[in-house]
């Protein structure tokens, strides 16, 4: 079974075959001038229809259906007649002069000449006094479908014959001259079929030629059939014939990652996407944006493979400066935290009335750098990880034993937008479980879970479980504190989520749910 995002290419072509010309017509007297009926003929191909097979038989066949001991198929060139088939004759040409066909072809009907020897038209004619000693003659008319005379579809004999041809005889031979000029005709057709085929593909070669980046494709066993100029010209080599033969042209480094890729696709026939560093000719590596698509043709026949390389050197360079910058700019955040952080608490030793506070802030302020460092670029602390995250935050409360406060659940991506903000919640409730929850008694404990799409409208929802000995539930009349108000901000304001907040008989609990696509961001 073929993937399915292959493309299915349609090999219908755009011709069609033109009808014959009505028998028993005559050409047409607009086509009968000598400029217009030779090119009309010269579109036949002629040279590729001589001694064809078909024609053979029909030449053939004609002979033994009027008993006649010559057939042939004449086509009246400017300054000769050619025979493209012919039985019971060595010649391949005559001089149009002598054509007996030169005359037939201008006919409505099959024309039959009894007896050359008393025919004014050719009783000197060189064929009728000479060899092949012409006698009879009956030739059908060969027009083109532009109504062009062209030939005939002739019968000789060496002996007169007074009564011509029987009725089956003359439209046996008639009906031959139509296949004849079917046989033409489609020939012709095939013809202009082929060289609308090589237009089309010198023009798709010209255009390919023009755009920016590597152009290729390649056949389903693997083999890269073609390539435009654009190869040679950056590469300065020839295009390679095999995936093997990319290794010269690929850094070292991108080279077994790449050729992964790459077989991948090629071996469930889907898409394909990659980007690596592109040797050219100079000898220095570009980063290039490879893409391919598999074309599956008409029929399942065969899946042929189309693909570009395009240069993407200088957005990587871009790239690498702005991770460079960014983590530069991450360095100095974090030292900034610690700066903060040593001057709240140097300043708070000479003053005990508010050690609390700046215990508080502190502590705060290292949530934001664990946040931070889970988010910053380059050496981000298991960036991708909201569960590594939850347990660094809640390490320091744990006191030596790591099933105090348990984080469950599965360990999803965080973004940087969301990192900060979810930082703060939990570090402010754990912050009020130690000093008033279940953290605040060495037997209370604490768990996180998260839950991934907890209802249909795809959101991501934690919860917060305490569970302390002799709890007892504040009062419902007490007022918000700044805790509650900066979990109230960051939940509903930054993370366009919501909670809710309840006392069981155990203790604090709380259910947060905020948009799976806010957390990711």
């Amino acid at each position: 079974m073929r993937n399915a995002s292959l493309i299915r290419l349609p090999l219908d072509m755009p011709f069609e075959l033109k009808p014959l010309w009505p028998a028993h017509t005559g050409p047409d007297p607009a086509m009968c001038g000598e400029s217009d009926r030779l090119s009309v003929m010269a579109s036949y191909g002629l040279d590729a229809l001589t001694g064809d097979d078909e024609l053979q038989r029909i030449v053939e066949f004609s002979a033994k259906l009027c008993a006649a001991p010559i057939a042939f198929v004449s086509l009246v060139e400017e300054e000769r007649q050619r025979f493209l088939a012919r039985a019971g004759l060595d010649e391949t040409e005559t001089p149009r002069a002598t054509s007996f066909c030169a005359h037939a072809m201008l006919e409505s009907e099959t024309m039959v000449v009894p007896d050359a020897t008393e025919d004014p038209r050719f009783s000197g004619n060189p064929l009728v006094t000479g060899h092949p000693n012409i006698r009879f003659y009956a030739g059908a008319p060969l027009v083109s479908a532009e109504g062009a005379p062209l030939g005939s579809l002739c019968i000789i004999d060496t002996e007169p014959r007074p009564q011509g041809l029987t009725e089956l005889q003359l439209e046996g031979l008639e009906v031959l001259a139509r296949g004849v000029m079917q046989r033409l005709l489609t020939e012709r057709q095939d013809r202009a079929a082929m060289q609308a085929i090589k237009q089309r593909e010198q023009e798709l070669r010209h255009m390919l030629d023009s755009v920016p980046g590597i152009a290729w494709s390649a056949r389903s066993n693997g083999v890269f059939d073609m390539f435009n100029a654009r190869w040679e010209e950056l590469t300065g080599a020839k295009p390679p014939l095999n995936a093997e033969e990319w290794r010269p042209f690929l850094h070292p480094e991108d080279w077994d990652d790449a050729l992964a890729v790459w077989e991948k696709a090629f071996a469930e026939s889907t898409l394909y996407g990659d980007e690596y560093r592109l040797k050219h000719a100079d000898g220095t590596y570009r980063w290039v944006l490879a893409r391919a698509v598999p074309v599956l043709q008409e029929g399942g026949a065969e899946t042929r493979w189309f693909g570009t390389a395009v240069d993407v050197d200088e957005a990587h360079r871009q790239s690498d400066a702005r991770e460079l910058l960014a983590s530069e700019l991450s360095h100095r955040i974090k030292n900034i935290f610690a700066v903060v952080s040593s001057l709240i608490s140097m300043r708070a030793r000479n003053h005990d009335d508010v050690q609390a506070f700046a215990t508080d802030i502190t502590e705060t302020i290292r949530s934001l750098g664990i946040a931070h460092d889970f988010v910053r670029p380059v050496d981000g602390r298991s960036a991708d990880s909201l569960k590594a995250m939850l347990r660094e935050l809640v390490a320091p409360y744990q006191n030596g034993d790591s099933t105090r406060i348990r984080v469950k659940g599965e360990s999803l991506p965080i973004g940087s937008k969301a990192a900060t903000p979810l930082a703060l919640v939990f570090h402010e409730l754990a912050t009020n479980s130690a000093k008033y929850g279940a953290l605040s008694h060495n037997e209370g404990t604490v768990e996180i879970a998260i839950n991934p799409e907890c209802n249909d409208d795809g959101n991501l929802c934690f919860s917060w479980s305490e569970d302390s000995p002799n709890f007892v539930s504040p009062d419902d009349g007490a007022a918000k504190g700044f805790g509650s108000r900066l979990i109230d901000l960051a939940i509903r304001s930054q993370l366009r989520g919501d909670f809710d907040r309840t006392y069981t008989e155990k203790g604090l609990h709380v259910e947060i749910a905020v948009p799976i696509e806010t957390v990711s961001a």
